[in-house]
């Protein structure tokens, strides 16, 4: 939202803001003004912060930052029209817009996704599967998107967009990061899949849900991830043989007793999450 619509005074002015907005996420796949709460959120688009410096902006075309900035010009009376947006060179068919495809922040959480212990893959899965309505719908409309056919999976369709997406993936990377998104090796990636794969790394700072998954794998209530609850967990996904196990307690398991405290799974779901606008600048 404009911040004259939040202050209740407000014209046309505030659609070519909100189009900016999306067109930003669109581009870089994440939004120009984030805090936890609403009232954050609200403060940052006060403080009117936009920066197009960050990773992935160093990959897009000066044209999109041009007109992104434009549509997201603070004062009403300074900010684009809709008129003047669609007559932008960047906009305009023939004009000046880049045909090389760019990094999104889909593909960095899917590489990230991919370098995940086995423990840490399927914790994310937990998660996935007990967030709520509100905070899965944006993944819904990108999931419908992707799925063309309806079938309830993307698989074909998710490998076609990375193709497309990344020039400088290697067709082995590819399907390494198909295979990683596959977490229970079914051979296709449904709906729960694709959010665990690409989920906003800030909510795993949400201690409700690291607390939900680590109950996941918690089944007596005892404080602790045993050898043989860790491996009743991982079988139900095709990775409960000893190796997987050993692999995970070696690097979770950092007091090195055999099993995994609480703190020891928070420290693993924290480490090496880069999500955020500051992070992928420090990137």
């Amino acid at each position: 939202m404009a911040r004259k619509l939040w202050q209740g005074n407000y014209g046309k002015e505030i659609d070519v803001w909100s189009a900016g907005v999306i067109l930003y996420i669109l581009v870089s796949g994440f939004p120009p003004f984030w805090a936890e709460t609403e009232k954050g959120i609200f403060e940052e688009i006060l403080k009117g912060n936009l920066d197009l410096e960050m990773s992935p902006w160093h990959t897009i075309s000066p044209g999109a930052k041009d007109l992104i900035r434009k549509m997201l010009t603070i004062n009403p009376k300074m900010r684009i029209s809709a008129a003047e947006a669609l007559e932008h060179p960047w906009l305009m068919e023939g004009g000046e817009a880049s045909d090389q495809p760019i990094d999104s922040a889909v593909l960095i959480r899917m590489k990230q996704f991919r370098a995940m212990n086995k423990l840490k893959k399927v914790a994310l899965k937990v998660i996935a599967e007990n967030m709520s309505e509100e905070d899965i719908k944006g993944f819904r409309q990108m999931f419908d998107n992707i799925d063309t056919d309806r079938s309830g999976t993307i698989y074909d369709e998710l490998r076609t967009g990375l193709t497309k997406l990344g020039s400088r993936l290697s067709e082995t990377e590819i399907q390494q990061l198909m295979e990683a998104a596959d977490v229970d090796q079914n051979g296709t990636i449904d709906y729960v899949e694709f959010i665990t794969a690409t989920m906003h790394r800030h909510r795993l700072e949400k201690e409700e849900n690291l607390h939900k998954a680590f109950q996941y794998f918690d089944k007596d209530d005892s404080g602790f991830i045993t050898r043989d609850e860790l491996r009743q967990a991982m079988t139900q996904y095709g990775m409960g043989d000893e190796a997987t196990i050993d692999e995970v307690l070696d690097d979770v398991d950092t007091d090195k007793d055999g099993r995994i405290n609480y703190a020891e799974f928070v420290e693993m779901m924290k480490k090496g999450t880069i999500d955020s606008p500051q992070q992928l600048k420090m990137e």
